[in-house]
């Protein structure tokens, strides 16, 4: 079947394919690329290991040195001395001229002095980055100490950076004492405990420190030497890759863009303007020209998750999946989806350059005609492929080891595995943003390829989101990404009246491209059977799921500020009491923290659910309690929050350091039934605020009036636990938050609908507790 479906297809025959002069040619600028991108890469990597001192160091140093040699000033004879002590201690050959003597001396001992430099500044810059009191500090009220230490920072550090230049010199990610995690585990169990069930919690954290708990610390102090990070690689394979849950909902997540705003109605013009925008913010990935982040403008955070945000997939495996990435001399092409029907597209021409929008948006349109006048030809199997991916992993490891290993879907396999990203234009608008949500969570159930890194969905309406792969990277990575190609829509004129892309300028010459080609499989009548299967599978989850997104906008985190309580504590604590008033209980809560102050930090969890907070909230559902009273309790709680939140991303949370331990024993074959229960207790809230402005740009004010609109409501992902909820949420201006909530409708106990309910009126209750006297003067 498969030779029947290539002998009818258009045979893709190009010129240096017959031996052509044209073929020497192609040679010659194949490794005349490659000779440059060899270049660039080995001085990225020099520039990078060299970091903070520069190559211009060195000559300064050589020249200096040599002019004192030569030169022999007065105002220099004590260093002179030195040098000349040195450079006769070369072996160099009797009757070497003076001047090349002095010549190689001086190179020599400039790169002594380079090398001495460069180590001192990287240690120096580790140990001054591994400082943590600004984190504790009220922003407007800096100690003379931080400012201090701010200032020695930014001395040292030099030059700016390029993408992953702070690499090296960012501290590795400390492991905690063990008895300090147990202390503050034991801390956040007490509220969802029992009193029995807490004094035996206490009792098997006890006999775990006393019994096999301090020989797996020390096991993980040993790796914290000599490995970057001493959770973060564990955390991917097992979390993530070894996981056998499939990835659409309980894994993959979505993003949105513009809230109500959308800059063009044409589908194929959105779509050539955004594919571009983030090809041209992967090529400064691709060359490290991407500045890296810096909290307060001062202190980097790890940036290594970038170079996996393109050009990767996540491969089934029987046990464990694989994750793959390629460069860019396989990887140069996208793929698009319409219709059920594949497309490979490249996107640079024979010159290396990336295709204009006008010419993206006439191949978008050329697929799209292509598509629809090809789709009853060919079966609703073939067109269903993408379903697979939905399924459990080990069941699509069985199918792919049986159907894509060779042949014909094993070349288009490949050609899907190694595209920078997928592209999907579907064919039906959403009715709102939920069903839109939706379609970018778990599409129809076969539409997105969940194990692509990236797919950029387009909708006939000119809207557009994401649908991101987890493993390679977390939210904020792809969130700069995204939050760069939505806000060049808005700070740049990219459409004409009409709404068609914007033409490049006429001093742009586009050079030879290849046109898309379609892909076609070759489907036997046993995976027939399996992608029907599939798309049944998913559809049954998908219909399960019940998302809901709400924009907040009676107050928003500016009026929370004026109180003097942090937005996201006062946001988690609104949860808490939404939670218990809906259900009558208390439950254990995820909210995720970054930890990219260290090296390859990834996460940390921050257990929200603590002491202060109920207390709290049972004081809100009593009603015994004035307004004063619960005003102080709110503010502990929200302080409490704070410095949990802080203690998380500074790596000394709970949770990752317990689950190193559980590895560890795993790994020497220890059973730890106290590890097993505490890992093992579900999340019954998972919830994650969403980054905002990371890209430094001149983008206009987004609290003016006439830019909210424009805003991004963020995005959002599937409950962890089958009986809970996930809970998203966005605090993009002063006046508004968006709370992107899901649940399983299978489940009796939860109603996504309900809850946002009551979550709403538990913050509007929490307001009334501001009186004039509770809020900050505006200038203060």
């Amino acid at each position: 079947m498969a030779e029947a479906r290539s002998a009818v297809a258009t045979p893709r025959v190009q010129k240096k394919d017959l031996g052509t002069t044209d073929s020497v040619e192609d040679l010659i600028k194949s490794y005349r690329q490659m000779i440059v991108r060899s270049y660039f890469r080995i001085r990225n990597s020099i520039r990078n290991g060299v970091w903070p001192t520069s190559t211009n160091n060195l000559g300064v140093a050589c020249g200096f040195s040599l002019y004192l040699l030569e030169y022999e000033p007065a105002s220099g004879r004590c260093i002179t001395e030195h040098l000349k002590t040195a450079v006769a201690a070369l072996p160099l050959p009797e009757g070497t001229p003076r001047w090349l003597r002095n010549l190689l001396g001086s190179m020599g001992i400039s790169f002594v002095f380079f090398i001495t430099l460069m180590k001192v500044r990287q240690y120096l810059l580790r140990i001054l980055l591994a400082y943590r009191g600004w984190m504790y500090e009220n922003v407007r009220e800096v100690s003379f100490k931080t400012k201090l230490w701010g200032l020695t920072v930014k001395f040292v550090s030099g030059y700016q950076p390029s993408l992953y230049s702070c690499q090296r010199s960012l501290p590795r990610m400390p492991v905690p004492p063990l008895d300090e995690t147990l202390s503050k585990l034991l801390e956040s169990l007490k509220p969802l405990c029992s009193e029995e069930e807490y004094k035996q919690y206490k009792q098997d954290a006890a006999d775990f420190e006393c019994t096999i708990g301090c020989r797996l610390q020390r096991l993980l102090y040993l790796k914290s030497w000599w490995a970057p990070n001493y959770v973060s690689d564990w955390w991917e394979k097992y979390v993530y890759l070894m996981s056998r849950l499939p990835l659409v909902i309980n894994s993959n997540y979505y993003a949105l863009d513009h809230y109500t705003w959308t800059p063009t109605n044409r589908q194929i013009s959105r779509a050539a303007n955004v594919v571009n925008s983030v090809l041209q913010i992967k090529r400064q990935i691709d060359r490290e020209e991407l500045q890296p982040l810096l909290l307060r403008n001062t202190i980097p955070v790890c940036m290594a998750q970038y170079e996996r945000l393109f050009s990767t997939v996540r491969v089934p495996g029987r046990e464990i999946d694989e994750l793959m990435h390629f460069d860019s001399r396989e990887s140069r092409h996208i793929v698009v989806w319409r219709q059920g029907l594949f497309y490979q597209l490249d996107m640079y021409d024979e010159k290396n350059q990336i295709l204009s929008v006008t010419l993206l948006e006439r191949l978008f349109q050329e697929i799209i005609d292509d598509a629809d006048k090809h789709k009853e030809c060919v079966s609703q199997s073939e067109r269903s492929v993408a379903a697979l991916t939905g399924l459990p992993r080990a069941e699509w490891a069985s199918i792919m080891k049986q159907n894509f290993t060779s042949g014909i879907n094993k070349d288009n396999m490949r050609l899907i595995q190694t595209a920078i990203f997928m592209v999907i234009l579907f064919d039906e608008p959403p009715e709102d943003i939920n069903s839109k949500a939706k379609a970018l969570l778990h599409g129809d159930g076969r539409s997105l390829w969940f194990d692509k890194s990236v797919n950029i969905c387009f909708f006939p309406n000119g809207q557009c989101g994401l649908n991101v792969e987890h493993s390679m990277a977390d939210a904020p990575a792809i969130g700069h990404v995204w939050e760069y190609a939505m806000t060049m829509e808005v700070i740049e004129k990219r459409y004409l009246e009409n709404g068609q892309a914007m033409p490049p300028p006429k001093t742009f010459k586009q050079s030879n491209f290849n046109p898309p080609r379609r892909i076609i499989w070759d489907i036997t009548d046993a995976l027939e059977k399996e992608i029907t299967r599939a798309f049944a599978f998913n559809q049954k989850n998908n219909s399960d799921l019940d998302l809901e997104i709400r924009n907040h906008c009676r107050f928003g985190k500016g009026m929370i500020k004026k109180a003097r309580i942090s937005p996201d504590a006062f946001i988690q604590i609104a949860l808490q009491l939404a939670y218990y008033r809906d259900s009558g209980r208390f439950c254990q809560t995820y909210e995720a923290s970054a930890t990219r102050l260290y090296q390859n930090g990834r996460t940390e969890t921050v257990r929200s659910c603590t002491e202060y907070t109920t207390a709290f909230v049972r004081a809100m559902v009593s009603g015994k309690c004035s307004k004063t009273e619960l005003m102080q309790l709110l503010r502990d709680a929200g302080e409490n929050h704070q410095k949990l939140y802080r203690d998380a991303m500074n790596g000394q949370g709970i949770d990752r350091h317990l689950f190193a331990l559980f590895v560890v024993s795993k790994g020497l074959g220890y059973e730890s039934k106290f590890l097993e229960e505490i890992i093992k207790r579900p999340w019954t809230l998972s919830t994650s605020q969403q980054p905002q402005q990371q890209i430094q740009t001149d983008a206009p004010d987004i609290n003016l009036e006439v830019f909210r609109k424009m805003c991004s409501p963020g995005g959002g992902f599937g409950p962890v636990s089958d009986d809970g909820y996930g809970v998203s949420y966005m605090l993009p201006t002063e006046y508004n938050i968006f709370f992107h909530v899901s649940s399983k409708k299978s489940c009796s106990s939860t109603d996504t609908r309900k809850f946002l309910d009551i979550l709403f009126k538990s913050m509007d209750d929490m307001r009334l507790l501001f009186d004039n006297s509770n809020l900050e003067d505006d200038n203060s």
